[in-house]
């Protein structure tokens, strides 16, 4: 029997798996093909992906949520819907062209009005954040790797007690055990593991992923106190 190279298996899964547990969503099908038009990079997560997410965040209970990095905002709509009408979720954007995508996506997925776009340098506007008394119920990285130390230093900080980080590629196609990497994707992703181990207010594990992405991964961490 002719063996099915490893990527089309994956991929062929990835797919079984939203045929069956994600029905079809004309708006976030709409999000993705904006995002495509414009020239936004393919990197915005699975539907599986997306799923995990919501699911994550209605678990929680979670009333506010901080995404970091809203690309064309297809986590972001999966985020918003979890939300109750009153929730807020805070989203942050480098490059205004993303975040104008996504201003549209939101606005055609009927969540604009819970979601506050936030266009700048992530570090830069993470300290205006520090002004606001209010913790987050969950957190999502999904921004440049480099920084992704100081984005997690941030969450644990301003995350409840009982919230959830979660952050995105974290595998890097199995790069990240090559200890003398000089990637400042992959070091910065090390030193973010090392945090996990170390920061007494975490309990935290990760997971391996394959898939239209290719072989990667994210980390959940529970906030203990």
């Amino acid at each position: 029997m002719e063996k099915t190279p490893p990527q089309e298996r994956w991929v062929a899964v990835e797919q079984y798996i939203a045929t069956h547990v994600i029905p079809p969503d004309p708006v976030l099908e709409a999000a993705r093909d904006a995002n495509l038009s414009a020239g936004l990079p393919s990197i915005d997560v699975t539907a599986a992906e997306g799923k995990l997410l919501h699911l994550l965040a209605r678990l929680v209970g979670a009333r506010r949520i901080l995404e970091i990095g809203t690309l064309g905002g297809y986590s972001t709509i999966w985020l918003a819907r979890a939300l109750p009408t009153d929730g807020r979720l805070i989203t942050l954007e480098l490059e205004p062209k993303h975040a104008e995508i996504a201003r549209a996506n939101l606005e055609r997925a009927g969540v604009a009005h819970l979601v506050e776009i936030r266009v700048g340098r992530a570090l830069d506007l993470l300290g205006e954040l520090d002004r606001q008394p209010d913790p987050f119920d969950l957190v999502f990285i999904d921004a440049d790797k480099s920084n992704g130390p100081s984005y997690l230093a941030w969450a644990v900080r301003h995350a409840r007690p009982g919230g959830v980080i979660v952050v995105d590629n974290v595998v890097r196609d199995g790069y990240i055990v090559e200890d003398g990497s000089k990637d400042p994707d992959i070091t910065g992703t090390r030193r973010l593991f090392e945090m996990l181990a170390a920061e007494p207010r975490l309990t935290a594990t990760a997971l391996q992923t394959v898939g239209s992405k290719g072989y990667d991964g994210f980390a959940i961490a529970l906030v203990t106190g």
